[in-house]
């Protein structure tokens, strides 16, 4: 599945705010192909925002878990005028757990608390070797447990995560984490400012 690399990001000399004005956009930059789907994708904000971010993530890699904070900090500043969108993108070639632990994201939203998963997936990276770890937090979040067990036994969100990673592909995804704009891809650095 993992064709890509984790890839640092350079820190561009000029804006890449969220806000950056369309004068200031790469026309040539990748477009995102899939387009959101609110039946599908796992969306926080308003279905109605006038910004919509899609980050196509790995929850092992270490520049997302970096890039948290700063999606977070996004969110809280722009609020109502931002819709947040979350696709997976495990790189397995070069992070062993990163598949799991998408299927423990999918596991957990099959019972509607992906958000609530996805989090304690990105604030605890350290213990994604620990399946106990994230089978306590399933029970913290009230979740069936057996149900959840079993999903990750018989890897029953593969093929959504596998369609996530093909579609990021398409898109122009060559590394994690890589965000869109307004369906346009950020080539800058994951930072909320610059």
């Amino acid at each position: 599945m993992a064709t890509a690399k984790t890839v640092s990001r350079k820190t561009a000399i000029h804006k890449t705010r969220l806000e950056t004005a369309p004068e200031e956009t790469d026309s040539e930059s990748p477009r995102l192909v899939i387009p959101v789907n609110p039946d599908r994708d796992h969306i926080q904000g308003p279905l109605t925002a006038l910004l919509t971010l899609v980050e196509y993530g790995d929850y092992q890699c270490p520049y997302c878990g970096a890039a948290y904070p700063e999606v977070k900090k996004v969110q809280r500043e722009l609020g109502s005028r931002l819709r947040f969108v979350f696709r997976n993108f495990p790189l397995t070639r070069i992070h062993e757990y990163a598949l799991n632990a998408a299927e423990t994201a999918e596991a957990a939203a099959a019972q509607g608390k992906f958000w609530e998963m996805h989090d304690f997936l990105y604030e605890h990276q350290a213990t994604l070797g620990d399946p106990a770890v994230a089978l306590g937090h399933a029970k913290k979040l009230g979740l069936n447990t057996q149900r959840f067990e079993t999903e990750l036994i018989q890897r029953s969100h593969q093929a959504r995560i596998k369609e996530d990673f093909d579609g990021g592909i398409r898109s122009g995804v060559n590394g994690t984490p890589t965000f869109y704009v307004n369906g346009v891809r950020h080539n800058g650095a994951p930072t909320s400012r610059n």
